[in-house]
């Protein structure tokens, strides 16, 4: 798959950024995602440097990222107990059918 540049603002600069062909649109919801949180960032601690409101940024963005991934997994993990116990449930009502065909 080839990449091409694309171009992102962030914090009143832009980034000249390589992207893969057909992912531009996500890149740029992404890109703007980001947007807001900088400049939310850099709204309430006007004292940080472009550095640290980026990792502040990326700290918060990574934790949010946790969260989901935690939420997922747990979803799954319901998923896998109510499978198991569907699986179980038709085992348990195959047997007893073929009990009674006996």
């Amino acid at each position: 798959m080839s990449s091409h540049a694309i171009e992102i603002s962030l914090l009143g600069r832009t980034y000249s950024i390589a992207c893969p062909q057909g992912q531009e649109s996500a890149l740029q919801h992404v890109a703007q995602k980001l947007e807001k949180q900088l400049t939310s960032l850099k709204s309430r601690t006007n004292s940080l440097s472009r550095e640290e409101i980026a990792i502040m940024a990326a700290l918060n963005i990574g934790y949010e990222l946790l969260e989901e991934q935690q939420k997922n997994q747990d979803y799954n993990k319901q998923m896998d107990e109510k499978i198991g116990l569907l699986q179980s449930t038709l085992e348990n009502a195959l047997v007893e059918r073929s009990i009674k065909a006996e």
